[in-house]
């Protein structure tokens, strides 16, 4: 499936609208997700899950954006309010939109429900287009592309859909299309899926990122408010749709961002469990990652703090004391003072004493690793002062009476944990 030639960008005379839905719960990422909200959980260092979203909508020049949030959000809205702040005399905004319960004693029972719930800052900004994206993706993603698209085929609503492999099917929800891109089918998680038309053995999987014509968002979340679903725009909006009305699938692997290099393209990753956040991380110590988090003409956007740079300490190769960090991320403010770190990612503040030695880990902020400790395949939560010759991922078995192991065994200690003397 093409998507065309589209012209670029959307006229500025058009008033568009970002909603992104960022109140969920996270329930596979916990224990990550004890504490905060799935979007609102770091990554890559110095940056929040919600960042990459945030940024592809600044990046594309799409400046009026409402976050709806729920779940656990302290953290987020923080984040929100010293990360995100755009210019209010050009009518620029990040603002937060929090349970408010307007049509009843009841929170968010789902994503349309959220929305439905929220109508309110829909009705008010009266724009001519309304977005409606997760806010818990890892991706890259010029949406005035995707926009284009929408109008170019007169579509009351656009999904984007990227190809994925039909083995992989039962991960996602998928699409069925014809020649044109036009919406004829939606399958949730199939055994048998709807392969894309001239590519066999693939499938359309959809990304969750929506474009709607305003009064078609307004009647559908109104039908489905009355009716007994999951009140999803997956499960529910789509599926309502596109048999009465003019749906059309924008194929992610079209999308080109400046600066992008060919094997960048169409690369989204759902960071939804324990297993995924970690080998998303791998991706990005490797000598070239397909997630390039160094382009300057697509920045990720975030919250910066000053810190001073990161410190490498002692060099007494003899002693074998030596401050050294290979095929690792690591961020302003550490300290590597005589330890070493391989295929890690150490996020700010986290310091490494002498003779320790930590692989393939995830360190989060202000995480303090003792003399003589070893660590390996593990996720250390925020500020958790681990004692010295302590082993994290070496005896699985004992990890799992202190912290969570997941199914693959990747050991997860989890924010503030304290240790035993």
């Amino acid at each position: 499936m093409a998507n065309g030639e589209l012209s670029y960008p959307v006229a500025p005379r058009h008033k568009i609208l970002a909603v992104v839905l960022a109140g969920g719960e996270g329930r596979r990422l916990w224990p990550l997700t004890a504490e905060r909200a799935k979007p609102a959980v770091p990554f890559g260092g110095t940056f929040r899950i919600i960042d990459f979203v945030l940024s592809n909508f600044v990046n594309s020049g799409i400046h009026r954006i409402k976050v709806l949030t729920q779940y656990k959000c302290d953290s987020l809205l923080t984040h929100l309010s010293k990360g995100w702040r755009l210019s209010a005399m050009l009518d620029h905004y990040v603002e937060p939109v929090p349970a408010q319960q307007r049509l009843g004693k009841r929170w968010f029972e789902g994503s349309a429900d959220a929305l439905y719930q929220s109508l309110n800052v829909v009705r008010d900004e009266d724009p001519d287009f309304v977005c409606v994206f997760g806010g818990d993706h890892i991706y890259k993603m010029d949406i005035q592309q995707m926009l284009a698209y929408h109008m170019a085929r007169d579509a009351e609503l656009t999904v984007a859909a990227v190809p994925v492999p039909a083995s992989e099917a039962r991960a996602f929800g998928i699409i069925e299309v014809d020649a044109s891109g036009r919406v004829l089918g939606f399958q949730e998680k199939p055994e048998q899926p709807m392969e894309m038309p001239g590519r066999p053995g693939w499938v359309l999987a959809s990304m969750g990122n929506y474009i709607f014509n305003p009064e078609v968002l307004k009647d559908a979340l109104t039908r489905d408010a009355q009716e007994d679903s999951a009140h999803d725009f997956g499960r529910n909006i789509l599926p309502m749709l596109y048999p009465t009305s003019r749906v059309y699938a924008y194929d992610f692997m079209e999308n080109e961002i400046p600066g992008m290099e060919e094997d960048e393209r169409g690369y989204w990753k759902d960071v939804g469990t324990i297993e995924a956040y970690w080998r998303a991380h791998m991706d990005l110590v490797t000598v070239k990652p397909v997630l390039n988090m160094y382009n300057q003409r697509w920045p990720i956007r975030t919250e910066l703090e000053p810190r001073p740079p990161a410190k490498f300490v002692f060099a007494d190769r003899s002693g074998d004391r030596l401050g050294v960090a290979t095929d690792s991320l690591v961020s302003p403010g550490c300290i590597i003072s005589g330890g070493r770190i391989d295929r890690s990612v150490l996020f700010p503040d986290v310091r490494i004493n002498s003779f320790s030695y930590v692989e393939e880990s995830l360190l989060l902020n202000g995480v303090n690793v003792g003399r003589y400790c070893r660590v390996r395949r593990a996720i250390i939560d925020k500020g958790v002062d681990i004692p010295q010759r302590t082993e994290i991922g070496h005896d699985l078995e004992q990890d799992r009476k202190r912290f969570h192991v997941s199914d693959d065994g990747i050991v997860v200690v989890h924010k503030g944990y304290r240790f035993q003397s």
